[in-house]
């Protein structure tokens, strides 16, 4: 096996950008059915302004550069070239972190948390962080059968230990949340403890609410508001999760098809809905076009509907953080998580980290503490 961890930089070549510029130019625009506002998806007129600030005021490269500040590597395991971030603190006694991002995130989620998770007031804590693209996103690339969270989950406990962390965390988000609890379930001798945000599998009601059960008006507005995703905002998941490869032609050959598609989540599950900026939605949208892995992205929703590897009982200490848009309710993960912090936020969406660094931080100090 090639343990070998090289450098890399982010830098797509000129006619690239020159590709997406002339197909951005050359799009033809669908009839909408008039005011009806976001009701049935994407409206026309806001996708078309967000176009006009893509070709006329996003700079491509200055996200580039963004991304570069931090030093990023490339190493092998079980075959694929997984690509990370890796960020040391000045501190020696930094905690090392594992940041794993959802979909449709990517790496540029963590870029608001980087600089005060490793260099805080005070050194007690300061974090080591290792930040993955997964699998099948990003500059990691498209993976083949079979890349499920507790696989990639396996693969990460591999990366902790050839970067030398005999002790570290997990973090993770929506995706990540699936692949944080994972890592402890798998690597639990060296998984000191787990944190998770916009957590749903092992953290909600499976298989519905059992009868008689009480629920407080809090539980009960979560619930509430992941029945009406259901009812409402599912049509995604069950495509990707059924059929990823037909999805992945409109993907693959539309810049506008790519924004659009992941786009209206960033509008959707933001808290309050619309307040991520245009060149966070863009960069994002970049990086699925620039690396063609919006189609392969959806395979993580196939391989999570069609795996063996289903959650099974932790006991590594868990921490969790419910945003203003999450729905995890506790008595409903504790079968299979250790909860020890839970957490409750009245800001912040489905990308918490991105929409409110400064509450994101400071959660992850809170409950980092009691497991260091």
């Amino acid at each position: 096996m090639n343990s070998e961890i090289k450098p890399f930089r982010v830098h797509i070549p000129q006619a690239e950008l020159d590709d997406l510029r002339r197909r951005l130019s050359a799009v033809r625009w669908p009839s909408q059915v008039p005011d009806v506002g976001w009701s049935r998806g994407m409206p026309v007129a806001y996708l078309k302004d967000l176009t006009e600030y893509w070709t006329t005021t996003y700079d491509w490269r200055a996200a580039e550069k963004r991304l570069n500040r931090y030093p990023q590597f490339t190493t092998q395991i079980d075959e694929m070239d997984i690509h990370f971030l890796h960020v040391r603190s000045r501190h020696r006694q930094g905690f090392p972190l594992l940041l794993a991002h959802g979909w449709p995130g990517s790496i540029a989620e963590f870029l608001e948390v980087i600089d005060p998770l490793i260099d805080p007031a005070d050194p007690a804590d300061a974090f080591h962080l290792v930040i993955p693209s997964h699998p099948n996103f990003g500059f990691t690339g498209p993976a083949p059968v079979g890349w499920d969270s507790r696989r990639i989950a396996t693969a990460y406990a591999e990366l902790m230990a050839r970067l030398g962390y005999d002790r570290y965390g997990a973090q993770g988000g929506d995706f990540g949340a699936f692949i944080a609890p994972d890592l402890g379930r798998v690597d639990p001798e060296h998984v000191a403890g787990v944190h998770v945000n916009a957590a749903t599998a092992g953290f909600i009601p499976f298989g519905g609410v059992p009868e008689g059960t009480e629920l407080t008006d809090a539980e009960q507005a979560r619930l509430d508001r992941m029945n009406r995703f259901l009812s409402d905002g599912n049509a995604y998941f069950q495509i990707q999760a059924t059929r990823p490869h037909t999805l992945g032609f409109g993907l693959a050959d539309s810049p506008i098809g790519q924004l659009a598609w992941i786009g209206e989540k960033f509008h959707d599950w933001a808290h309050p809905a619309g307040s991520v900026g245009p060149d966070d939605v863009i960069t994002h949208a970049m990086i699925y076009w620039l690396t063609n892995t919006g189609a392969s992205s959806a395979q993580m929703y196939y391989e999570s509907m069609h795996t063996n590897s289903w959650p099974t009982p932790s006991q590594v200490p868990t921490g969790v953080a419910n945003f203003a848009e999450d729905i995890a309710i506790r008595r409903f993960a504790e079968p299979l998580n250790n909860i020890t912090h839970w957490a409750e936020y009245d800001r912040g969406g489905h990308f918490a980290a991105l929409e409110v660094p400064d509450l994101f931080v400071d959660e992850l100090r809170t409950f980092f503490r009691t497991v260091r």
